[in-house]
């Protein structure tokens, strides 16, 4: 069934919503066991919304904030402008005494871009899938105001999540946590501290936070798991789907010991936005972050970059002034503000700090593509070619901004154009990301 086609949008409209997923066999027990029926509908529609919206979208957060995810979902299935969704948002409010509800603190420009980002990606049978695979995955799916939703991540405000994805105990999402993050290539005097501050952290009963990539952040869970304490690790896709491949044992011993956690559905690929995007709940979800080792531009310091942002204490291991590997923590301390950590006994310290802002590094600066120039480029193959509309699906952006972000690229040679013998569609091909 086509995602534009009437019988799709009245599949997932309204409690119709929870009819439509109700055939597949034990999806109340995977999503819904502990919820009241009048929730249900709100949790179906949190999760359509973890596909129609990329990770930070503003737009989607703040109109479930104002009209509650099922209303939004079923006006975008009923193919309401950004228009429709201002007025009734105004009309919600007008109705309302509750304070905490507003309109949307975004330009009508940017509604009407929201929905044709999100109308491209609207899919009842991807929908089901999605709840398939999270019952046969075993993952549990948690959603603002679940007992088990970790407040913490309220601080990101409306870029917060819409929805987590968890494999394992959503418990240890919440309480006293330590980020570990730092260079995929880490040299032996990274892993060396790594491990000393992690395990220092860990004993005290923080549970260890980071991205499961290779280097500092595999350090920090093996230590956390060596110990018998829990770790997180929060993924760029989805949080069935190992990733890297090579850490498929490391990952189902965190589920086991402690949690994997995603905000895409399950089966989502990475891409570079997503990671960047994961960095913030790395930084969110615990009481403060530490950089252990970190080149110049490491993604690591675009996880330091959110910490600061939101106020988390956030420090730095100092390595030799001529390791380039540690050109990105010294930067952190000597511009940034980061403590400076060189013991144990400051890890301890940087948790019981009070969290005062910190000014934070230009994370962009990481990257000198604008975000909409970077997920375009991931949507489109390492080899062949795609067309732009469908690059502009996978991207989670409108046409009109695929069209402008593709006319830039190319001028800048990141993007070829190829005509089509036939006339047809023109499609794109990849010449390099950065």
């Amino acid at each position: 069934m086509t995602s534009d086609s009437p019988a799709h949008r009245t599949a997932l409209a309204g409690p119709a919503i929870r009819r439509a997923l109700a055939d597949i066999d034990g999806a109340p027990d995977t999503v819904a066991s502990d919820r009241a029926a009048d929730r249900a509908d709100d949790l179906l529609a949190r999760i359509a919304w973890s596909r129609l919206a990329e990770p930070g979208d503003r737009v989607a957060h703040e109109l479930i904030a104002c009209l509650g995810a099922e209303s939004a979902l079923r006006m975008l299935m009923r193919g309401s402008t950004g228009s429709d969704f201002r007025r009734a948002c105004e009309r919600r409010v007008a109705e309302t005494a509750d304070e905490a509800i507003s309109p949307p603190e975004v330009t009508d420009r940017a509604l009407a871009a929201a929905v044709k980002r999100w109308l491209p990606r609207l899919d009842r049978q991807a929908t089901h899938e999605d709840v398939v695979r999270a019952q046969h995955s075993g993952l549990t799916v948690v959603v603002p105001g679940d007992d088990l939703w970790p407040r913490s991540l309220h601080d990101l405000g409306a870029h917060g999540p819409l929805v987590l994805w968890v494999r394992g105990d959503p418990a240890h999402l919440s309480g006293a946590a330590l980020s570990v993050v730092g260079s995929r290539a880490a040299s032996g005097y990274g892993s060396e501290v790594t491990a000393e501050f992690s395990a220092a952290a860990a004993e005290t009963g923080a549970t260890i936070v980071s991205g499961a990539a290779y280097g500092i952040d595999a350090v920090a869970h093996r230590t956390a798991l060596h110990l018998d304490r829990p770790t997180v690790a929060f993924l760029a896709g989805g949080a069935d789907r190992a990733y890297p491949r090579a850490h498929e044992s490391l990952l189902k011993r965190i589920a086991e010991q402690g949690a994997i956690c995603a905000e895409m559905p399950p089966g989502a690929a990475p891409t570079r936005w997503r990671f960047l995007m994961r960095n913030r709940l790395i930084a969110s979800l615990s009481t403060a972050t530490l950089v252990t080792e970190a080149g110049p531009r490491s993604g690591s310091l675009n996880t330091a970059g959110h910490a600061a942002e939101i106020g988390r204490p956030l420090g730095a291991v100092p390595g030799p002034v001529t390791s380039a590997a540690s050109m990105g923590c010294h930067r952190l301390i000597r511009d940034y503000g980061a403590t400076l950590v060189s013991s144990a006994a400051d890890v301890l310290e940087l948790l019981g700090a009070a969290t005062d802002p910190l000014p934070g590094p230009d994370t962009a600066a990481a990257s000198r593509q604008p975000a909409i120039h970077r997920r375009l480029l991931d949507a489109l193959p390492l080899r062949g070619t795609r067309t732009l509309r469908d690059a502009a699906a996978r991207a989670g952006l409108d046409p009109d901004e695929a069209r402008d972000a593709a006319a830039e690229l190319e001028l800048l040679g990141f993007m070829t154009r190829e005509e089509t013998p036939d006339g047809g569609e023109e499609r794109w091909r990849l010449n390099r990301r950065e």
